[in-house]
This record gives structure tokens, C-alpha cells and sequence, in this order.
């Protein structure tokens, strides 16, 4: 995918956790509250309170909802505090809000436009993205047609932000083009293209007048804009997947923490499998913490207190879609292991020893091969020249189960093509360039084959299995054994059980 907004801004995904915590018992409406544990707060011109902002009825939503959707006793500015919140109150407060916008027939850009009018969207990143969820699932359940899915209608609606921001923010540069928006966005309709000309219309009505939103004076301290580019915020950000500006990962600080031990890093390749410049291919030791679905290579040791710091965020890892393998052609030092990313970036890893490295591969496949979502499918078009399909870094919604099906469906489905890509090869008089096609493809379909035979593997082998480690070293936890079994939370932090190989030294061992 081409973009301007590729390396420039942080962007939103296509779905995001909520807290569901259910518990009936609230009399009335509830108004602020700042923390989602540890406190109780009370009502303005009210005497009911909220216990750790978990407690709700859908009685006490309905009317809160509507006083904020009619600013009694609240401004604009607390609106979006009540509807982002990460527990099952502030989800049915949300729903009830969004009822009293009628979207039906409405252009998404119209939609959004009213939605922004009515309050000041500030608040944490994850807060808003949770608004913005909102907003989506609310315009798809009006115009279903339009759009083929949730997903897809919050992909479209981040989209939107993000173009506001690049077309009419204060960044130096050329403007996103009609075309890079829509390279932009090729697949990510449900695995479909988005109508082209929709595409081309919210573009010109973006381009021609900018999203506005509601501002409360000095109450709004936070930009709109920030959703695209939060530097300021180091508790919640963005790791960019370097490939497509709507496909990058959240950094999620309650994420559990499977497996922690220094690494020594080396960049094989870069972006699409090419080389990196040789300056920049030296070894260099790490403290790796493979934290959700993001491996972080951190220059001390993990403390969980303790913010990441740019340069952190910068070497972050996303293992979605990874494959990790022993790294048999790599001579030159012992216990290397070869990563390869969703976007063929390869690292190579040298481990303390031999049990350390085949236990760094089986965690990272095992927490690829559960977590990541179904992949798109292959877009279809007219050219020749060989893509590879987007592959999302959002964590799946499937059961353990469904998620084996899917790998194992998808594997039929690659080694199916790889056989007949392999019975039709190209004639010796063909071009030197369609030659290349055909080996980049045969790559592409060799890799992704290894793949899902690893993914299937390690799911065949039980969750039991999984989540408690052969030796004994950090496995999955159960409570994140499977997406079904938590769908809507966020993953809480696990601790992490260390065999004699694995604690923590006081300096960084010295690799060979």
C-alpha cells in the first residue's frame, strides 16, 4: 500500500476493547468520573453514585444519555468521558446516546459531521477510538447497505480523521492524493474494496470543507487532531506496522506479559523483504518483553511502573501474522532465530542458549497463532504484478476453536494455490520481470503454507499446553487463552513465572 500518511501518523484500528462488567442496581442518571477503579463518585444535582464505574442498569444509561445528549447540567465537554469509559455502563450509555442520532440516508461525512457538532471529542486516545466505535456501529445499524460491515464503517470513519487532519492540519507537505486514499483503504471493506466512488466523494467533501467539532473554550485542551498524532501521551499510543496507515497496532499498557529475557537483535531485512543497509545490520543487546502481541526491545529491564520511552515504542516489534523459525542457515553464532513480520520485515534473535531460543519461537507463534486476525483476502484486479493481501493487526474475535478452523482453511486454501501456481510455470521466453513475479509469488505462497502449518500445529497441540509451558517458563495465560473467553476486555497484566534461565540478571549476559 502507498500512502503519504504511511510514516507520519499514528493511526486507529478497526475495533477496540470494552470492559463488560454488568451489574444491576443504579437508581439514576451518573455524571463524571475519572478513573475506572478505586473510587466512588456522585451525580451533579444528584445523590447516586457509581461504585468503581462498573455498576449500571439500562434505566440509569437511558437517562443519563439523554441529559447528555440535551446538556443538562453538563457542557460539551463532558459528554465524551461518559460514552468512552471501558466498563459495561458507559457502553449502554453510549448505545443509548447515539439513538438520538438518526443517520438513516445520511453520506458518512454528513453523519460524522452532526455527530462532532454535538460535543467536544478529547479524552485519552482509547476513550475516543471507543466513541468513534460507537458512532460507527450506529451510522452501519442506519445504512446497512452502504457499508458491508462494523468493522468496515470504523475503518471508514478513522480514515475520515485522518484525512481531515492531513488536509488540513499544520503538517508541511503534499497533500494525500483521491488515489492514495483509496490505495489506502483497498481491502479493508470486510475483505472487500470500498465503491470506488464513495471512496471519491467523502474524499472531495473532506478536501472541500474540513470536519469541524464542538469546542468548549478552555475546556478543550486536546485537540481532535491528536487522535492521528498523540505525541504527548506515552501511556497509550500507536506502533505504526511501517505498511499501511489504517492497519497499525495500540500499545496497550494492561496487555498481559508472555515471556521477558534478553535478546540480541540484528535487522536482516527491512519493509517487503529488503535488505537492510549494512550499516545498520550490527548486532545489539536488548531486554525483550513480549507484551500482547507486541515485542518490545527495551535497553533495561522490564518494570511494569515504567513508561516506555520513545525509543522503546521505536523498536517495538508486532508479531501479528509473525512467524518465528531457527535460524539453520545463520552460522555465525549460536541459538539465533529468524522473525519474520506481517510486513516481511526479518530480525534475527540470538538467545542465552538453545532452550531459551526454541522457547522464544514457540511463545511468539503461539500468541501469533491465536491472536491474529483472519486475514483479507487477496484483492483482485487486473494487473499483473504480484501483491501480497493486507494482513490486519486487529486481535481476532474467534473462539479457540473457530480460530483453528480458520488457520486450517486457510492453509488448505495456500497450499491449494501454491500447487497450481507450481503446475503452470512461466515460459523460458517470458520477460526477465514476469520470471520474478512468478518466484516473489511462489515466496509469498512457500512462507505463508510454513505459516499456517505452524499456527495450525501449535493450536492442534490444546490450550493446556499453551498456556502452561513445557518448562515451565511463561506460558499464555488462561485468561487469554482465547478471545471468546474475554471478548470485550482488555487483556489484564499476567505475571510471568521465570525458570532459572530466565531471571533477570543484573547486566545483560555478553552473547557470542
Amino acid at each position: 500500500m502507498k500512502g503519504k500518511l504511511q510514516n507520519k501518523h499514528l493511526t486507529p484500528r478497526l475495533h477496540c476493547h470494552c470492559n463488560l462488567i454488568s451489574d444491576a442496581g443504579l437508581k439514576t442518571a451518573l455524571s463524571d468520573w475519572d478513573s475506572d477503579m478505586g473510587s466512588t463518585e456522585r451525580l451533579k444535582d444528584s445523590t447516586d453514585t457509581l461504585l468503581n464505574g462498573n455498576r449500571g442498569d439500562q434505566e440509569g444509561a437511558r437517562r443519563l444519555a439523554r441529559r447528555l445528549y440535551h446538556l443538562e447540567g453538563f457542557r460539551r465537554s463532558d459528554v465524551a468521558k461518559h460514552l468512552g469509559k471501558n466498563n459495561d455502563f458507559s457502553k449502554m450509555v453510549a448505545e443509548e446516546y447515539l439513538t438520538f442520532f438518526e443517520f438513516t440516508g445520511m453520506t458518512l461525512d454528513q453523519s460524522l459531521r452532526s455527530f462532532l457538532k454535538a460535543f467536544a471529542l478529547i479524552g485519552e486516545t482509547q476513550e475516543r477510538e471507543r466513541v468513534l466505535i460507537h458512532f460507527s456501529n450506529r451510522y452501519y445499524q442506519c445504512n446497512p447497505t452502504v457499508i458491508s460491515s462494523q468493522d468496515g464503517a470504523h475503518c471508514l470513519t478513522c480514515a475520515l480523521m485522518l484525512l481531515n487532519t492531513d488536509l488540513h492540519g499544520h503538517n508541511i507537505g503534499k497533500k494525500m492524493t483521491c488515489q492514495e486514499f483509496i490505495n489506502n483503504l483497498e481491502g479493508l471493506n470486510g475483505g472487500q474494496d470500498f465503491p470506488r466512488e464513495l471512496l471519491k466523494a467523502l474524499h472531495n467533501s473532506i478536501k472541500n470543507d474540513k470536519l469541524e467539532w464542538a469546542i468548549d473554550g478552555d475546556e478543550l485542551k486536546k485537540s481532535l487532531s491528536e487522535l492521528a498524532d498523540n505525541k504527548d501521551n506515552k501511556s497509550i499510543t500507536r506502533i505504526s506496522s511501517g505498511s499501511n496507515p489504517f492497519l497499525d497496532i495500540a500499545h496497550d499498557p494492561n496487555a498481559a506479559v508472555y515471556k521477558t529475557g534478553f535478546l540480541a537483535r540484528k535487522i536482516h531485512a527491512d519493509m517487503d523483504g529488503k535488505k537492510t543497509p549494512r550499516g545498520k545490520r550490527g548486532w545489539k543487546t536488548f531486554y525483550a518483553v513480549l507484551k500482547g502481541m507486541i515485542l518490545y526491545l527495551q535497553k533495561d529491564e522490564y518494570k511494569a511502573e515504567k513508561s516506555l520511552s520513545e525509543e522503546d515504542l521505536k523498536n517495538a516489534i508486532s508479531v501479528h501474522h509473525a512467524l518465528s523459525i531457527k535460524a539453520v542457515d545463520y552460522e555465525k553464532k549460536p541459538n539465533v532465530l529468524k522473525l519474520k513480520t506481517a510486513d516481511w520485515r526479518v530480525f534475527l534473535f540470538q538467545a542465552q542458549s538453545p532452550e531459551e531460543m526454541d522457547s522464544w519461537i514457540r511463545v511468539v507463534n503461539s500468541v501469533a497463532a491465536m491472536f491474529s486476525a483472519p486475514s483479507f483476502p487477496a484483492a483482485i484486479g487486473s494487473q499483473k504484478k504480484f501483491s501480497r493481501p493486507l494482513l490486519p493487526a486487529t486481535t481476532t474475535r474467534m473462539s479457540q476453536e473457530e480460530q483453528l478452523k480458520s488457520h486450517e482453511a486457510k492453509l488448505k486454501h495456500v497450499s491449494t494455490e501454491l500447487a497450481e501456481h507450481r503446475s503452470y510455470p512461466p515460459d523460458k521466453k517470458v520477460k526477465a520481470k514476469e520470471i520474478d513475479e512468478y518466484r516473489l509469488k511462489e515466496h509469498y505462497l512457500e512462507f505463508e503454507e510454513n505459516r499456517y502449518e505452524m499456527y495450525v500445529k501449535l493450536l492442534k497441540e490444546g490450550v493446556k499446553e499453551l498456556l502452561i509451558g513445557k518448562d515451565g517458563d511463561a506460558g499464555l495465560k488462561k485468561s487469554q487463552s482465547s478471545p471468546s473467553l474475554n471478548q470485550e476486555g482488555q487483556p489484564a497484566a499476567a505475571k510471568v513465572k521465570r525458570n532459572t534461565s530466565e531471571r533477570r540478571p543484573e547486566t545483560p549476559p555478553k552473547f557470542t
